[in-house]
């Protein structure tokens, strides 16, 4: 889960070590190396330590409130939403396209999953699936629109916006529904049972995270063994085993502080699972390679024989999906199906994917660094309101944030130009 991602260019962009040097080339080709590793990864790696030092800041701001057990639960819990739509964000956005519907279709979803559980006593698990597959209508439907059709993914996700914000009103009829099931309600708000014997922790936790730390370790120590066969350029072994301390040591302060509080929130869990799928999709697959190649020169792709109408379709179901997910998750968090649900949820995650390094004109960015652009706003988000910052403060700081991540973007693509 903490391994890096490399998109399309960072990739193709590595060169193999020049002749008689290869990686030990001396202090001056240690730095050489190191260089060029970070300008590789520019955004990622600028995103990462953008977050490591505002979690510092708002640690020292609040007096040690940010990082207790509690506030990084509330944390989690709070964001989580958002974080799921930041994901099938990103794939939009690598394809070249942008989804200004997503927080309208969760409202509508939610607002659908609460009409089913409340006033038509549906079980839990079926008016959960059926929720899914009503996303995943809304996404074909718009992807048909865009893909088929060829309407600008503005349009066609402007007029879903205000269809389902329509369609959220009528459904609820201008009321909250509510109570939820338990069940249901654990879906956002839960966590992972105690197992084993008591201790001051939460042990079904601590093997969780032994596990993730076991799996991070291994995935970077192969991708390193796979970089070598490939003949591409390697860290130093100080330096990746600098990497791998740092990874070691975000883990187990990761996961001590989840331990010592009620353990492993299941919605972190869910989060957990589409990181690993969408990022292995996205760094393995062919439709992965393909919503890259799409995104970077569609034109290009097209002659290639990617079949870019369908890479299209399937990003628009995909968003659908996450969107649906991610309204259930928001319902099951206020215990209630709500007409107001969902506003600006679409700004949130457009933020996030961008700030995590994907591009405007698309064919960049990685899952894994929309889920950081998200810890981002959503640390942002917490810290400020601790330190008692106004809501009205709040959004022009995000605002400013989100132009300087664009505005980078623009420059590190200038400069490669030149």
């Amino acid at each position: 889960m903490a391994q890096t991602e490399t998109t399309q260019t960072s990739t193709s962009t590595a060169t193999a070590p020049p002749p008689g040097k290869g990686t030990g080339g001396g202090s001056g080709g240690t730095a050489a190396l190191l260089a060029r590793t970070l300008r590789g990864n520019v955004r990622q790696y600028g995103m990462l330590l953008a977050l490591a030092l505002i979690v510092v800041l708002f640690q020292i701001w609040t007096d040690g409130t940010l990082l207790k057990p509690l506030n990084v639960t509330n944390l989690i819990q709070q964001n989580s939403y958002i974080l799921i739509l930041a994901i099938g964000m990103m794939i939009v956005i690598i394809a070249g396209h942008i989804d200004l519907s997503v927080g309208s279709l969760a409202a509508f979803v939610g607002a659908a999953a609460a009409v089913m559980m409340v006033r038509h006593d549906v079980p839990w698990p079926l008016a959960l699936t059926v929720s899914l597959l009503i996303g995943a209508a809304a996404g074909a439907w718009q992807g048909f629109w865009i893909a088929y059709v060829g309407i600008p993914s503005f349009i066609v996700t402007l007029a879903g916006m205000l269809l389902f914000r329509g369609g959220t009103q009528i459904l609820l009829q201008g009321q909250s529904v509510a109570p939820f099931p338990k069940g249901f309600q654990k879906i956002s708000s839960g966590f992972l049972p105690e197992v084993g014997p008591h201790t001051d922790y939460h042990n079904l936790t601590l093997l969780l995270g032994l596990g993730v730390l076991v799996l991070a370790v291994l995935q970077e120590l192969r991708g390193r063994r796979q970089a070598a066969g490939y003949g591409i350029e390697l860290l130093p072994t100080g330096f990746f085993l600098a990497k791998l301390a740092a990874i070691t040591a975000a883990v187990l302060v990761f996961t001590l502080l989840l331990a010592s509080y009620h353990g492993f929130p299941v919605v972190l869990l869910i989060l957990g699972v589409l990181l690993v799928g969408f990022g292995y999709l996205m760094r393995n697959s062919i439709l992965g390679r393909h919503t890259y190649a799409i995104g970077g020169n569609e034109p290009a792709a097209k002659l290639s024989g990617v079949k870019s109408k369908r890479v299209v379709f399937l990003a628009f179901v995909n968003m659908g999906v996450l969107a649906a997910l991610a309204g259930m998750v928001f319902a099951a968090r206020l215990n209630a199906g709500t007409p107001q649900a969902g506003i600006n949820f679409e700004l949130e995650a457009i933020a996030a994917a961008f700030i995590g390094g994907a591009s405007a004109s698309g064919g960049v960015g990685t899952v894994l660094g929309a889920i950081i652009g998200g810890l981002v706003l959503g640390v942002l988000n917490n810290g400020m309101s601790l330190v008692g910052v106004g809501t009205d403060y709040q959004q022009v700081i995000k605002g400013l944030v989100l132009l300087a991540a664009v505005g980078f973007d623009v420059y590190n693509k200038r400069k490669v130009g030149s």
